[in-house]
This record gives C-alpha cells, sequence and structure tokens, in this order.
C-alpha cells in the first residue's frame, strides 16, 4: 500500500473512531501541498466540518493529532484555515523509494486473462501514394496510445486498414502500363510507395492537360465555362479508362488483378520500410479489398431486417432522423459500397476474428461525423461495442512554410522528414565532437537515429492530439527545454553516473534502510516518481499520450534542479550517496518507461 492510500485508509477510520460515521475512501480529498506552505500532502477537511461539527481549523486539529498518533507516514501537521497539511515521514520516503525500485515497471499494470481486450485501429494508408506528415501523426498516436492502453493492464490488438481499392489505385496503374516501360523498385532505385506515387502524379499531370484540351474545344462549340470543364472532367479519355479498369477489377479480370496485387506489393514494401522507421507495427492488418465484400452484405442484412431503406434508384440508405442527423447513402444505385459500408464490413470482420470489449479508431477530426454515424449504425446492427466505439480525433499537423517541401510540393514526405530528423540530430552530435570521443561510426549513426527520431516524436506527442499543430524541425530538436533531445540527454547523464559509480566499485544497493537520509529535494523527487502511477492511468483514461509526454518532462527538469543542486557520487557521506544513486537510477528507469509510451527510445550515452 502506497503512502497516500495509507493515510486515505487511516483518514476513514479516524473519522469514525473521532466522530462515530462512516465514509467512503473517495471523500477523502489528499494532494500534493502547495510550494508554499510546509508538508508533503494536504488533506482537505471541508467535508468532515458536519460530522464533527466544528471550525475548520479544529477538526483539522483532531484529525492531525489523530494521524500522528496513528499513522506511522504521518511524521507532522500544520494547519491553515480547512487544509491539513501533512509532513511524511522519512521511512515512510525510503520504504516508497524501496517499492519504487523493486519493480521494474513500477506505475505499470500487467493484462491478464480476464482483462478486456482494446483493439486500436491507426495508419489506414492509401495504396497509391507514400506516408506523409500526417500518416506520421497518426502512427505516433496510435502506437503510443496501445503502449499507453497495455500498461494499464489491458490486452491490445493494434491493426492497420489499408485502402487498396478503388479509382485512385487504377489511376497509378494505368499511369504505370502507359509510360511506365516496365519500371520497377530495383530498377530505379525508388522505395516502392515512391514510384507508384510518382505514377499516381504522372496521372494526374496527364488528366488536367487532357481536360485542359477538352475544355478548350467544348467552349470553341459554344458550352459554357462551367459546363464545358465539367463535361471535360467526365469525358477525359484518360479518366474514362481508369473507370473502365475498375470495373474490371471489380469482375476479377485476371490481367487487371495480377498487375493490381504486383503494384500493391511493391507499396506494402515501401510502407513496411517506413513503419519500421517509425518504430511501429501491427497485430493484425485488414484490407479494403476484402472488406468491402463483407459490409455490402452486412447492409443487404441489414436491409432485410428493416434497419435501411431502399430508393426508388435502388440505392440504400439509413434513416438517422431521430438521432438527430440526416439519411446516410450505404450503397449506392449500381450497388458499390461507399466508405461508411466497407467500415462496417471491416467492424464485421473483426468482431469475428477477436472478443473486442472497445474499439479505438485514431483517425483525424475531418471524419468526427462518419464515426458519430458509424457509432449508430454499428449499434443498430448489434454489435456488442458499436456504441461505445472511441474515435479518438486528432487534429491537423504542419510544417512551417518552406521546411522540407515532399517531391509533389503539396504535402511532405514521411521518409523526407525522417532523413532530414536524423541527419540534423548527427550534424548536433559532429558539434558536440568532445562529448562523442572514443564512439564508432556506427554508434553516432545509431545516437543519431535515437536522437533524431525520439525528437520527432516527442515534439508531436507532446502536444494535445486533438489540436492542430505546427511541426518545427529546429525546435523539437534543441537540448533545452520541453524537447525529446532534453529528456534523453538527461537518461543519458543519469547512465554516466550510474557506469562511473560501478567503475569505482560502488554497488547500488537492493534496498535502503528505513533510517536512510533524505533532503526535501529528494522527498519531492521520490513523490514525483510516485505520481507515474497516476500519469499513466489518467493517460488511459482520456487516451492522452501528451499526458505521459509532460510528465517525463517535468520528472525531467525536477532531476536535472535536484542535480544541479547536489553532487551524487560525492556526496558528503556513504548514506547520503547510495539514497541519491538509487533516485537516480529510478528516475532513468521511470524515464525510460514513460518514453516507451511514447515509442521513444533513451540512449546510454549522448
Amino acid at each position: 500500500m502506497n503512502i497516500e492510500s495509507s493515510i486515505s485508509s487511516m483518514v476513514v477510520k479516524a473519522i469514525s473512531d473521532l466522530y462515530g460515521q462512516e465514509v467512503s475512501e473517495k471523500m477523502v480529498q489528499l494532494q500534493k501541498t502547495r510550494s508554499e506552505f510546509e508538508g508533503n500532502l494536504t488533506l482537505v477537511v471541508f467535508p468532515f466540518l458536519k460530522m464533527s461539527k466544528k471550525k475548520p481549523e479544529d477538526t483539522a486539529k483532531e484529525i492531525g493529532d489523530y494521524l500522528v498518533a496513528h499513522d506511522k507516514n504521518v511524521a507532522g501537521y500544520n494547519v491553515v484555515k480547512g487544509f491539513l497539511n501533512l509532513s511524511i515521514a522519512t521511512s515512510a520516503w525510503i520504504g516508497l523509494l524501496n517499492t519504487i525500485h523493486a519493480e521494474e515497471h513500477f506505475g505499470e499494470r500487467e493484462a491478464t486473462d480476464a482483462s478486456p481486450l482494446v483493439m486500436i485501429e491507426y495508419s489506414s494508408p492509401n495504396t497509391n501514394k507514400p506516408l506523409h506528415l500526417g500518416h506520421v501523426r497518426n502512427n505516433l498516436l496510435g502506437w503510443s496510445l496501445a503502449q499507453i492502453m497495455a500498461a494499464n493492464g489491458n490486452k491490445v490488438v493494434k491493426t492497420n486498414i489499408v485502402n487498396d481499392r478503388g479509382i485512385h489505385i487504377c489511376k497509378s496503374m494505368l499511369a504505370w502500363q502507359k509510360w511506365g516501360n516496365g519500371e520497377t523498385p530495383e530498377s530505379s532505385g525508388k522505395k516502392g510507395d515512391h514510384l507508384i506515387g510518382d505514377y499516381y502524379v504522372a496521372f494526374d499531370k496527364h488528366y488536367r492537360e487532357e481536360v485542359k484540351e477538352l475544355t478548350a474545344q467544348l467552349k470553341a462549340e459554344g458550352l459554357g465555362d462551367e459546363e464545358a470543364e465539367k463535361r471535360a472532367k467526365d469525358e477525359a479519355p484518360l479518366i474514362k479508362e481508369a473507370h473502365e479498369m475498375l470495373v474490371r477489377w471489380e469482375q476479377g479480370d485476371p490481367e487487371v488483378r495480377a498487375l493490381w496485387e504486383k503494384m500493391n506489393s511493391w507499396v506494402y514494401a515501401g510502407f513496411d520500410e517506413t513503419y519500421r522507421a517509425l518504430g511501429v507495427s501491427f497485430d493484425k492488418i485488414y484490407y479494403e479489398s476484402e472488406t468491402y465484400l463483407e459490409g455490402k452484405a452486412k447492409v443487404e442484412d441489414g436491409l432485410a431486417r428493416g434497419l435501411f431503406f431502399r430508393k426508388e434508384d435502388n440505392s440504400v440508405w439509413a434513416d438517422l432522423t431521430n438521432e438527430g442527423l440526416d439519411q446516410k447513402l450505404l450503397l449506392r444505385s449500381d450497388g458499390t459500397s461507399v466508405y461508411m459500408t466497407q467500415d462496417i464490413g471491416t467492424a464485421d470482420m473483426r468482431f469475428k476474428d477477436y472478443p473486442i470489449d472497445k474499439m479505438i479508431y485514431v483517425v483525424g477530426n475531418e471524419q468526427n461525423y462518419h464515426f458519430q454515424v458509424l457509432s449508430i449504425l454499428l449499434d443498430r446492427l448489434g454489435f456488442e461495442w458499436g456504441k461505445d466505439l472511441v474515435h479518438f480525433s486528432y487534429g491537423m499537423v504542419e510544417l512551417p512554410n518552406g521546411k522540407m517541401k515532399s517531391r509533389e510540393g503539396t504535402v511532405v514526405d514521411a521518409d523526407d522528414l525522417i532523413a532530414t530528423m536524423i541527419a540534423d540530430a548527427r550534424q548536433m552530435s559532429e558539434d558536440k565532437v568532445n562529448k562523442l570521443e572514443g564512439i564508432d561510426e556506427a554508434e553516432k549513426d545509431e545516437i543519431a537515429r535515437i536522437v533524431g527520431m525520439g525528437a520527432l516524436k516527442y515534439f508531436i506527442l507532446k502536444v494535445d492530439a486533438r489540436k492542430n499543430m505546427l511541426f518545427n524541425p529546429e525546435e523539437s530538436i534543441d537540448f533545452n527545454g520541453n524537447t525529446g533531445p532534453f529528456i534523453q540527454y538527461t537518461h543519458a547523464r543519469i547512465r554516466s553516473i550510474l557506469r562511473k559509480a560501478a567503475a569505482e566499485g560502488i554497488v547500488i544497493p537492493e534496498k535502503l534502510a528505513d533510517d536512510m537520509p533524505v533532503n526535501e529535494k529528494e522527498t519531492d523527487l521520490i513523490q514525483k516518481m510516485n505520481e507515474y502511477g497516476a500519469a499513466v492511468e489518467q493517460a488511459g483514461k482520456d487516451y492522452s499520450p501528451s499526458g505521459i509526454a509532460n510528465y517525463c518532462y517535468e520528472l525531467t527538469k525536477q532531476f536535472n534542479q535536484f542535480y544541479h543542486d547536489y553532487s551524487i557520487l560525492n556526496a558528503n557521506t556513504e548514506a547520503e550517496k547510495q539514497v541519491r544513486l538509487v533516485i537516480a537510477a529510478n528516475v532513468a528507469k521511470i524515464i525510460r518507461n514513460g518514453m516507451r509510451l511514447l515509442g521513444i527510445e533513451v540512449p546510454e550515452r549522448m
């Protein structure tokens, strides 16, 4: 039992013994004492005044006397109006430090057979282009959320839905057929996803040229500007060919399907390379080419059960007016599916594959309405978790103008961004030559990768996911302030201290004696470390990686202030040295564990 739990239980007993009233621990409000007052924990006394029938100050004094007499954790107290400021005994702080020290994953919970299963969907790429900056934020949020949910004792399945069908895929395929001359990733030296993305861009370029020519021709024939352009877009030969290819794909044409499979395999190899660089992976990948038929079947079933209705043009709709929404198209008049249909099919397949208790979709906030509707439809169709599905909605991420423009000049390519971050980190380490003496080139490259990716990930994850954000590469890689490298550097600094201690033959004790000395800064650090479990729990409740990021920063900042004020290896006494080494080792451990929940590695040295 930790200090707060022990005191809360004793307060409940105090109210019973002093005032003959039974209260629950929920009524006990304990918080960290404000810095301007003496003490470590503060009890809010106001909820107990009706029971004591006394002034706040008198009630606080009676409870304070009781706690000092009955709880060995409480060494003393002072009263400020209705607030009882408790000073915690040295032995209690040492006991808490020993508890933290004994557990490799202090503050985290392991899943059991009875734990709920949480499925988290993230990434959701299209196979006609490489991943971009928006995907980077999506993947980092999804991965981190999965780690946080697991640290809260849930079983977690990480999943991806790949948009591998539709007209956009056919555009890339057609362009490659026309202008590819058999080009492959191997022959071009390009990643497969970049190669296919280039052909998607090529299609668009040629298509716009056709539309321009056809528009001019139709205008010459007497059509108005708007009508001429609309007809040109529909009748341009390229778009007609792409639609014909899509029909052939839907019909299972062997030639089209073989080309589709070949080009998709190139894209997946490229995606996998980017995913490895980002440090993310999936337990199960679904493909819309498989799920859309399931979705159509579920909609037809819902239609037969009277859950949906068919219009005169043969299209199928859901009436959501009773839920304060409009009518939603589920199948077009020609029987083809829409995104909503595909999501229903994917949900059906997932529900058959896993006993899902909670489903979390990591998707941008432009899809808020879509998931509001999906939740209603899944609930209507009988999915147990449909009504309670979570749309982890996040904002847009952009770069300052002029920074790292992509090949197309419109979006920031994920691979370009990753490479630039690692190169910047390497350059920074070159500027600190004295710090990396004795390290070979391979280790320098590895440190640059860890620091560059840590800077990227932390800068994105420290921001409340619901907000739009501006990612500034230069700010992110700074070694000062609320950045990944600042936290990584502190971890490396502590590891250096511990290596030095080991070299001097100093052994860190497995357990400290109860009478070891601790000063105020040390108790503050122990108290901060103890808050890690609460930070993990809150991040799980709020679906908030930023909560973990900010906790890691606060702990790091507090340790650095302590390290500035006190020597560890040159402490005045052997007892002080042992306490400080245990504190330092556990700060490093908690930083490492917290950063792991963000998908961020911490180096042993920098």
